[in-house]
């Protein structure tokens, strides 16, 4: 998994607009603060559709950059945003539960039409994004 810093920017009566030094061209926005990260993965998502996706400078690499410091003395914020590369290898993976956890991650995994794997990668992928 990689970590893409962005630079996110807020002027008054406007949106949250969310850019990423690294990659100039992808960018994204967001009314509410609360969105930023889940619109910030998928502008990067998209991006990697079509692109392989560099690998992300470090805080003191960007920081280093004098138009990031002119940046953020001018208000903009920086927020460290997951991105984990979709990848078409499918691995097996032995796992264990407590069985009354494994029920229900089972029913939770039929009430969605998912299988127990599908279910588990997309409550992880979700934890992961969200943290």
């Amino acid at each position: 998994m990689k970590y893409f810093i962005a630079l996110v920017h807020k002027d008054s009566g406007s949106a949250f607009g969310i850019s990423f030094p690294d990659l100039p061209s992808v960018f994204s926005a967001a009314d509410i603060e609360d969105d930023l990260t889940a619109n910030a993965i998928e502008a990067l998502r998209l991006w990697a559709e079509d692109d392989v996706l560099p690998a992300p400078s470090s805080y003191q690499e960007l920081m280093s950059r004098g138009e990031i410091r002119a940046e953020l003395a001018k208000g903009a914020f920086l927020a460290r945003i997951p991105f984990i590369e979709d990848d078409t290898r499918v691995v097996r993976a032995n796992v264990t539960f407590e069985k009354g956890m494994l029920d229900a991650i089972d029913a939770a995994a039929k009430e969605r039409g998912l299988t127990r794997s599908a279910f588990l990668a997309s409550a992880a992928r979700k934890d992961i994004e969200a943290a």
